[in-house]
Order: C-alpha cells, then sequence, then structure tokens
C-alpha cells in the first residue's frame, strides 16, 4: 500500500479545529504514525476470522427478572426530604417544564 501524505491541518478544518502552528507541527508527525501503524494493520491475514467486537466473548450476565421482597414503601420514603402522598417530591430540573 502506497504511503498517503495526510496534512493535519486539512484534518483539523474538517473537524473545525483550530490549531496553531506549534500544534500543528507536533500532532503532523503523530497522525503520520497513526496512518502508518493502520496500514500496518491493514497488511495482517483476516481471512476466515469472523468479526468481533471484543477479543474474547462476553457472557450476559443478565439475571432471570423475578419478583422478589423489597423495602417496605414508608421505609423507602421515611428519609425523603419532600413528598407527594407515596412518591418522592423532586424539584423541576427541565426549563420550561410545567409544574
Amino acid at each position: 500500500m502506497a504511503e498517503q501524505k495526510i496534512d493535519v491541518a486539512y484534518v483539523a478544518e474538517l473537524a473545525r479545529l483550530e490549531l496553531t502552528d506549534e500544534e500543528k507541527a507536533v500532532f503532523q508527525p503523530q497522525l503520520e504514525n497513526i496512518v502508518k501503524y493502520v496500514e500496518k494493520i491493514s497488511e495482517v491475514d483476516v481471512e476466515g476470522i469472523e468479526p468481533m467486537m471484543h477479543g474474547k466473548a462476553l457472557v450476559n450476565a443478565f439475571r432471570e427478572d423475578v419478583v422478589r421482597p423489597s423495602m417496605a414503601r414508608e421505609d423507602a420514603l421515611a428519609n425523603a426530604p419532600a413528598r407527594v402522598g407515596d412518591e418522592f417530591l423532586l424539584p423541576k430540573i427541565v426549563e420550561g417544564a410545567e409544574s
């Protein structure tokens, strides 16, 4: 694969980033190294290897949804700073929301 020159100033412009000349001088070789690394990775033969999101298989850790005894409502509400009937009263946090 032929080496491509990627201009960090152009990439920054696409990302709507304003970089100083000093930042461009620092990031240009870093970007070139990243591109070289990606090109190196693309040389690996992955024929017959199924794509995966993780390096090892993940197992679903969800438990079965089973109803079980819980705290009594009055105990849960005992330390509530404010309540309305059997519910916690919370402050409005979205501007423009109606009470």
